[in-house]
């Protein structure tokens, strides 16, 4: 099985296993870097944080969550993941759900100027 990664402008994600109802990704974000503020529809997500501190906006509530901590974003949510230090910041994502492709993303503001669900 030939997993998938994507260099992204906040930094990259890889996938580390995937199965039925599911994906497994290492997600690495920049200093002062910051994924889309997204919804999806076909799947949940729960966050442990590797390394660094993630300051997560779940459905317009501010998380932090430290190393050895994690978050749960609920299917459907508006949620985004901001690296606001100055080391690197890695998660380890959960998905679960009916579909876990990249084009499961409904982007509600971006800072790169993407619309669309892959890029």
């Amino acid at each position: 099985m030939s997993l998938d990664w994507e260099e992204r402008p906040w930094g990259s994600w890889h996938v580390i296993d995937q199965g039925d109802g599911y994906k497994v990704k290492r997600i690495h974000v920049a200093a002062g870097q910051r994924l889309s503020y997204q919804t999806h529809e076909h799947r949940s997500e729960h966050w442990v944080v590797i390394a660094g501190t993630a300051t997560c906006v779940v459905e317009g509530e501010t998380l932090v969550a430290e190393a050895g901590h994690s978050i749960d974003v609920a299917l459907g949510a508006a949620h985004r993941i901001t690296n606001a230090h100055d080391d690197e910041l890695v998660i380890i994502e959960v998905q679960r759900g009916a579909y876990t492709g990249e084009d499961d993303i409904c982007r509600l503001e971006d800072d790169y100027g993407r619309s669309d669900a892959t890029r």
